[in-house]
């Protein structure tokens, strides 16, 4: 079981960890993703000018390459940076994660969400955030599934996290399929005091579970002291 301080020192190396996410992702838009532009902006000019179609050709087929380059850039950074989250909230940032991956994948999305919630832990928000976009990466890319589902609630002091699927389940993948990233939502889901169980069947699917609590710190009762009025009273009955 856990300490409070290592605990403690795992929630910190969370911290540290989304912010080098945020690092790099603002280096990637500020200075790889700006040359890019700046390299597209000169081919385009070199097909414009293109003696030939067969220079010209070659020209447009660089620039559909760097498109796609650009393209791929584009989700690294949304991988990367939790803007989405930051800006929109978690609903509509889940919401978000469910459509993109409904539409790029053509997997049918079923989406069970409150209509609205009220204000958790940033940390806890940012681990559900990682936790549905971790899981809908594995489905886009090892599941087959043709249907998943993402189911969020909150109750009292606690917050769950259902993401299922209907593929080919996770005893069907490799170990390398499989890769580090459950095992990091596991260990950010303890790190936060939550836990996380996966059940999976060959060629059944794939239900993740997630259950955190809303609030890292709960707030300590006020202890109120009855020293000074027993010391009034012990003098009162001296006079």
């Amino acid at each position: 079981m856990a300490t409070p301080e290592s605990a403690e020192i795992s929630r910190q190396l969370l911290k540290g960890e989304e912010e080098e996410r945020r690092r790099i992702s603002r280096e990637l838009h500020d200075e790889t993703g700006q040359a890019l532009m700046v390299l597209r902006f000169h081919l385009e000019m070199l097909a414009g000018d293109a003696k030939g179609e067969e220079q010209r050709a070659k020209v447009e087929e660089s620039l559909e390459v760097l498109d796609r380059t650009i393209e791929g850039l584009r989700r690294i950074i949304a991988r990367l940076s939790p803007r989405v989250l930051e800006e929109l909230g978690l609903l509509s940032a889940i919401r978000r994660q469910a459509q993109q991956l409904s539409s790029q994948a053509r997997i049918k999305a079923r989406l069970e969400l409150p209509e609205e919630m009220a204000p958790m832990d940033h940390d806890i928000e940012v681990a559900l955030y990682r936790a549905v976009q971790e899981a809908l990466h594995n489905i886009a890319k090892h599941s087959q599934a043709r249907n998943f589902a993402v189911r969020l609630q909150a109750s009292g002091g606690r917050v769950s996290l259902e993401v299922e699927d209907d593929g080919v389940g996770l005893l069907s993948r490799s170990p390398h399929q499989r890769g580090f990233g459950l095992t990091g939502m596991r260990e950010r889901a303890a790190a936060l005091g939550g836990s996380m169980t996966i059940h999976s069947r060959r060629g059944k699917g794939t239900v993740i579970r997630i259950a955190l609590p809303r609030a890292l710190h709960e707030p300590k009762p006020e202890v109120v002291s009855n020293a000074a009025p027993a010391r009034r009273a012990s003098s009162a009955r001296a006079s």
